[in-house]
């Protein structure tokens, strides 16, 4: 008859137990990280896509750094599917990851999967694109996304002849008929990079150096969901029906990224850009892709910007080391990265606007490809 008595009790305990437990989880995750108890830890990388070459560079860079560092890593990729990366993110919070880099497809769409990595005492560090509207984001690692907006906007102006190589204003006045594209609207990156070419831009088109000829100048009209090139190259092929069709000639595109720059292009040459007398546009871009680069040695897109990932690779597994002993990881902006809830200590890296001029200095004589690569 004690019997039941006794299992209740035990029961009870194994209860009290289990919930503080849960309730210390985070401490007990600082304590470890401390102590140095999450030498060989398991870390969780979640990427958006395969689909676009500098994700699966960032990847790769990622794993062989943390690695190299003594961490597990578990390296996911969504393919731009917003449940897959939910998913990829709860599997890594159950397999105990102690740290989490995520890469997001939607800023906005993972706050459950946060919540409960907060609750479970894990840390996480954005990757390039900032996650927004919640609190559980740690640190932030990228680039300066307002300046490479900048860098884009200054090599368009200089490809339009209206900057000369130094940076210094030219007699060219114009007008040059251009069009303007930007990221995805779910990429907070996308804004900064937009609002970053257009206060470079706003002036030339206040003045008619430049000249918006479709009218489509707001971020919201110009956004491309995704990034998609597909995408791109429908709205390109659309403006050059609808607006172009007097004979005028388009000057210059504004592009945020390589792959909506090949879509534009592709486009453009539909049109009859780059055959007989007709050369292409200025066309700016973005992450330095095997294939643009190529495209910018042949002469069709003008400038990429590069970002080198494996730069921003180091800088992200030196901030997840530091984390995860229990130190403070160097950061060098806490006041413009605000996710809508709290600004988040960020890491910003330095970009290079790379033309035809530069490829070799900057590409193939870093080590970032070989010579062969660009054949």
């Amino acid at each position: 008859m004690k019997y039941p008595r006794l299992a209740a009790v035990l029961t009870a305990a194994t209860m009290v137990a289990t919930m503080a437990a849960c309730g210390d989880a985070e401490k007990t995750a600082d304590k470890e990280a401390a102590s140095g108890d999450t030498a060989g830890a398991l870390i969780g990388i979640t990427m958006p896509t395969r689909s676009s070459e500098r994700w699966i560079h960032d990847g790769d860079n990622l794993k062989t750094q943390l690695e190299g560092l003594g961490y597990k890593v578990d390296l996911q990729y969504a393919e731009n599917d917003i449940p897959t990366q939910t998913q990829q993110l709860d599997s890594q919070i159950t397999k105990n990851a102690k740290l989490l880099i995520i890469a997001s497809i939607d800023g906005e769409a993972i706050t459950t999967q946060l919540e409960n990595a907060k609750n479970a005492g894990i840390k996480v560090i954005a990757y390039d694109r900032l996650i927004r509207k919640s609190p559980n984001v740690d640190y932030y690692a990228t680039f300066d996304n307002f300046k490479v907006g900048v860098q884009q906007a200054t090599s368009l102006l200089t490809g339009l002849g209206v900057l000369d190589a130094t940076g210094n204003k030219t007699d060219k006045k114009g007008p040059f008929n251009i069009e303007l594209f930007a990221g995805s609207p779910d990429d907070n990156n996308a804004t900064f990079f937009f609002n970053g070419a257009k206060s470079i831009l706003d002036p030339y088109i206040a003045d008619g150096t430049l000249v918006v000829k479709s009218g489509q100048k707001d971020f919201e009209t110009v956004a491309t969901l995704r990034w998609d090139p597909e995408t791109a190259q429908k709205r390109m092929e659309n403006i050059l029906t609808s607006t172009y069709k007097d004979g005028s000639k388009v000057n210059g595109v504004l592009s945020p990224y390589d792959g909506i720059s090949i879509g534009i292009l592709s486009a453009l040459k539909s049109g009859g850009y780059g055959t007989g007398a007709q050369a292409y546009p200025t066309v700016t871009g973005q992450d330095a892709e095997l294939a643009s680069t190529k495209s910018i040695l042949a002469g069709e897109q003008y400038s990429t910007i590069f970002k080198d990932t494996r730069n921003l690779a180091k800088a992200t597994g030196e901030m997840a080391d530091a984390v995860l002993k229990g130190q403070t990881p160097t950061t060098n902006n806490t006041t413009d990265y605000d996710n809508g809830v709290k600004v988040v200590p960020s890491q910003l890296l330095e970009s290079v606007i790379v033309t035809k001029d530069n490829v070799q200095k900057e590409l193939v004589d870093a080590g970032y490809y070989t010579a062969d690569q660009l054949k």
